[in-house]
């Protein structure tokens, strides 16, 4: 049988408070009963996530971060750490975006810790995953996936864990508009389930995972990927910055 589909929205940097709120407004306001057959979660920035907690409360939409800390507290200077997304409502947390692979130098040892932090502070990880153009032309894709998988996987207890969201996301296509065909994305998602039968069961995997795809994903794309077997939903960037975009997606994804 299926698993509900998810729809994670992916703000990154770029809207102040103001922008957010009415964002969430509107979101609230025409996604209506969808959130109730698809798992909607919003990413704002870290500022105007205590307001955006405040305007979900008594829908059935979800808060998430787009970043985490692998301390609860100390000396780190701008970090953002577990407790402080509890505080703030959070369930979920985006890990190991590629932005922040490149653009931070985010090792597959730091993916690592952040995974262990959320799980064991009670948040669902959404993890990243994805190959370069250039990996991709070298044949390198699905060795790469897998590695930062298994990088990101590592020492981590199931039994802690409420949900890990494997997000494939294949770097050369993110802001390009242009997402790889489904039948592709389908194809990685075979192998990436595949590695977590052999990680843990088949029955733990459907028990904790769910996969999903990311990379330039709209409302007219949407179905196309959200009817493969296999794909179960979607972390959504640049579309989920516009409503009817956004609830687009959503409403076709409520579709399978």
């Amino acid at each position: 049988m299926p698993k509900k589909k998810i729809i994670i929205a992916n703000w990154k940097m770029n809207l102040i408070e103001a922008e957010t709120v009415l964002l969430v407004k509107e979101l609230i306001k025409e996604l209506g009963d969808s959130p109730e057959k698809v798992d909607v979660v919003l990413c704002p920035s870290f500022i105007p996530l205590d307001e955006v907690s405040k305007l979900l409360e008594g829908t059935n939409i979800k808060l998430g971060a787009q970043d985490i800390f692998w301390e609860t507290r100390g000396t780190y200077t701008g970090e953002i750490s577990p407790r402080m997304l509890q505080e703030w409502n959070c369930e979920y947390v985006i890990v190991g975006h590629s932005e922040r692979r490149q653009n931070f130098k985010e090792t597959d040892e730091m993916v690592n810790k952040k995974v262990i932090a959320a799980v064991e502070n009670d948040l669902i990880p959404i993890i990243c995953v994805g190959e370069t153009k250039a990996e991709r032309k070298a044949g390198k894709k699905k060795s790469v996936v897998k590695k930062q998988l298994l990088a990101a996987l590592k020492n981590v207890k199931l039994d802690r864990a409420k949900e890990i969201i494997i997000a494939y996301e294949p770097v050369w296509v993110i802001g390009t508009g242009k997402p790889v065909k489904p039948e592709d994305a389908e194809e990685m998602h075979v192998m990436v389930r595949g590695l977590l039968d052999k990680l843990y069961t088949p029955a733990l995997r459907d028990k904790y995972f769910r996969i999903i795809y990311g990379g330039s994903v709209d409302s007219k794309s949407a179905s196309d990927f959200f009817k493969q077997e296999l794909i179960d939903g979607s972390l959504v960037g640049g579309a989920s910055l516009l409503v009817n975009e956004f609830v687009g997606i959503v409403k076709a994804a409520a579709n399978y």
